[in-house]
């Protein structure tokens, strides 16, 4: 299992609580650009329109060699998941006030999958105390190598 893409900002911004793996539906020129792993969630979020799950604002470069009929590098893909699961995710935004957001891109056998996560915003209290936990465990780690 290779991964493409992670998206190390949402671990800091969000405190995340359960994970999917979903599918997604992307073109042949797409597929070749993730696999070459020209694919960024930066600014990307998934969305919830009309019981399905789409997966926004995600970059995908377009592929070098594609002709005319390459692809839009910005537009939503739709993501792959059971009703149920859908279902269970809309009443629990609703109800908790909570949001989805996209982990990371990896190949599993020869499909492409996206993992998200449905999670809940940091406050900026919470965003101090994460970079102080980071900075203890790096000098910890500086220590132990220097010993």
């Amino acid at each position: 299992m290779s991964t493409f893409a992670k998206n190390k900002k949402a671990f800091f911004d969000y405190e995340i609580l359960e994970t999917f793996e979903t599918g997604i539906m992307l073109q042949g020129t797409e597929v070749k650009s993730v696999k070459a792993g020209k694919i960024s969630l930066k600014e990307s979020f998934v969305k919830i329109l009309a019981n399905e799950v789409w997966l926004v604002n995600s970059h995908i470069a377009e592929y070098e060699q594609g002709n005319r009929n390459n692809h839009n590098p910005t537009r939503s893909r739709k993501l792959l998941m059971r009703r149920k699961d859908i279902d269970r995710l809309i009443g629990k935004i609703k109800e908790a006030g909570l949001t989805l957001v996209p982990i990371s891109v990896y190949q599993k056998g020869r499909l492409v999958k996206v993992e998200i996560a449905l999670a809940k915003g940091k406050k900026a209290h919470d965003k101090r105390n994460t970079i102080k936990e980071r900075d203890l465990k790096r000098e910890l780690g500086r220590d132990l190598k220097i010993k």
